[in-house]
Formats: structure tokens, C-alpha cells, sequence
């Protein structure tokens, strides 16, 4: 029979049968005999058996990176053909010169004017949404953003949720469920138009003005839309957003971090149900009464989304 035995250490001690279990991840193997292995938990976090396979899934950890993850990340490091960027995983993603749409045409050569104009594209602290393309012997990622759904982030507010990816916090420290859509558009109330919702996958949120995307000329063909981008794809300038529009944007930002304050792990549904619940709960408002998120407004949103989640 196997035991479990409690202790007054952080660590969770489980005294096993020799054999009967494996150490598997955040675990270790201390045993102190052959005849009664110990194994030992190495982090904070609730337990998890696949048949014999023994593991700890930590309260809140780094995002690891997966082929194919959208993420939302910052330009820490600018370098001759490559920026380093910051995805909230344990060591910096790789963003090559050669793996960005140029203005121009994306299949043209990278010459040496690109590499000397490099931060004209991306340059330390911008924010950017891309796609995790390889995964290095080290851990580390390399990214790409040939796509139009990727690129340089503008005209909205970041959020960031606590917890890591797709399950990183799952002993219940919230963060971002990987879902059929990360991107998708939420027709906001009160004549706030359309708001752009990013969801990477690494716990980073991006909440923008819907603009679509820019093209040189006209009747262009869908097999060549991303040759036909103009410049201004690399713009820092933020354009001009009515006062509706910035409104609704904060009332989204403002959902997701009462989810994640919840420890709920946000996705696409949870997201616009608790957005919902915020804009019927201010319409019930006094005049001139705060619409500020919290109290008995913030619990009504949560048990929304609580409510959504489990008739899912």
C-alpha cells in the first residue's frame, strides 16, 4: 500500500513502495533505501498520477514554450539580426531579421540595409504578438510573425495574468487556457466599436482598437495581401481612439484581471460572459455612481464566469 506522510516542511513527502511509483516532474527521487524509495516533492503544488508516472504541477510557474504557442511578448534585446524577446518563459525567445513580414514583400532578400535599419521594425519595449516556431536544445524559443494576425502591438493596454500558460498555474493560480482562438474581436457596448482581444498562451493579454490591416493598392489578391503591407505596420504612434472606445477597452482589462485576481484561467468565453455581466451590472448604476470593478460588482462577474464555466 502506498502512503502518504505530512509534514511540517513546504515540501510534499510521499513514502511509496519500491517500484510502485516513478518520480516524474517537479518531483525527485530520495530514497534512503532501496527497500522504501522516497519520493519528494520539489515545488509548491498539488499531485498528479498517470498510472505509475508520480508528478507535481506547481502553484505558479514559468511559461514553457510549445511549437505552434500564440504569445504576446516585449522587445528586451535588439542584436545585428535578431531581437530577444521577453515571453515570460525562463530564458529570452529569439525573433529572427528573417522570420518578419518587410514591407515590400515578404519573400525579398534581408539585405544589409535591413540589418542596419533593424530597430526601425522593433526596438527595446515594444510589445508584439507572434508565433512560437521552434523549441532550442536550451529550452529557449524562436519566434516568427509572417502573418497578418501577428506583428507590433498598438492602440490598447497590456495585461498580464499571473499563473504562466495553459495550465502553468493549474493548482489554481489562474492564467490563459490554450483554446481554439486566442485572437478574436468582442462588439463592445455603450458605442465603444469593435476591440481587438489577444490571448497569448505565456499569460501576457493585449486589448486594442480594431484597425484593420493596411494594404498599398487596391483588388489585391489574397495569396499576395502580405506583400502589399505598407510601412506603417512598424509605427509606435498610436492612433487616435474615441473616449467609448478607451472606455470599453479598460471595462475588458478590468474583466480579466478581477478572473485572474478569481484564480480563474481565462479564455475566449469566460472573457466575454464576465464582460457582460460588467456592462449589465453598470447599467443598474445610480448617476454618477463608480463603475470601478471590485466589491459586489467584481464578485457578480466572477460567479458569471464561474457560472459559464461550468455549464461548459
Amino acid at each position: 500500500m502506498d502512503a502518504v506522510r505530512s509534514h511540517a516542511s513546504p515540501r510534499l513527502r510521499c513514502q511509496l513502495c519500491s517500484s510502485s511509483r516513478h518520480s516524474g516532474h517537479g518531483t525527485y527521487l530520495s530514497s534512503r533505501s532501496a527497500a522504501a524509495p522516497t519520493i519528494t516533492s520539489s515545488v509548491h503544488g498539488t499531485v498528479q498520477k498517470t498510472n505509475k508516472l508520480l508528478s507535481v504541477s506547481p502553484l505558479r510557474a514559468r511559461y514553457t514554450p510549445e511549437i505552434g504557442d500564440l504569445v504576446v511578448g516585449r522587445i528586451a534585446e535588439v542584436q545585428s539580426r535578431r531581437w530577444r524577446v521577453d515571453v515570460a518563459a525562463p530564458l529570452l525567445a529569439a525573433l529572427p531579421l528573417s522570420a518578419i513580414n518587410l514591407p515590400g514583400g515578404i519573400l525579398r532578400r534581408r539585405t544589409a540595409v535591413d540589418e542596419l535599419n533593424i530597430r526601425a521594425f522593433f526596438t527595446e519595449g515594444d510589445l508584439l504578438v507572434a508565433e512560437v516556431q521552434a523549441i532550442h536544445g536550451d529550452g529557449s524559443a524562436s519566434l516568427h510573425t509572417r502573418s497578418l494576425k501577428y506583428g507590433k502591438l498598438r492602440n490598447g493596454v497590456f495585461v498580464g495574468v499571473a499563473g504562466g500558460a495553459g495550465g502553468a498555474g493549474g493548482g489554481g493560480g489562474g492564467g490563459v487556457v490554450r483554446s481554439r482562438r486566442q485572437i478574436w474581436t468582442v462588439a463592445t457596448a455603450n458605442g465603444g466599436g469593435d476591440v481587438d482581444v489577444v490571448l497569448g498562451v505565456n499569460g501576457y493579454v493585449w486589448i486594442a482598437r480594431h484597425v484593420e490591416p493596411e494594404v498599398q493598392g487596391k483588388d489585391v489578391s489574397i495569396t499576395r495581401l502580405e506583400e502589399s503591407l505598407s510601412g506603417s505596420v512598424y509605427s509606435s504612434q498610436n492612433d487616435e481612439a474615441a473616449p467609448a472606445t478607451r472606455r470599453e477597452i479598460a471595462r475588458l482589462a478590468a474583466c480579466v484581471r478581477t478572473l485572474a485576481e478569481a484564480g480563474i484561467r481565462v479564455n475566449e468565453e469566460l472573457i466575454r460572459k464576465a464582460y457582460e455581466a460588467s456592462v449589465e451590472a453598470a447599467l443598474e448604476m445610480e448617476a454618477g455612481e463608480s463603475e470601478y470593478l471590485g466589491g459586489a460588482s467584481a464578485k457578480r462577474v466572477v460567479d458569471a464566469a464561474l457560472s459559464e464555466e461550468a455549464d461548459g
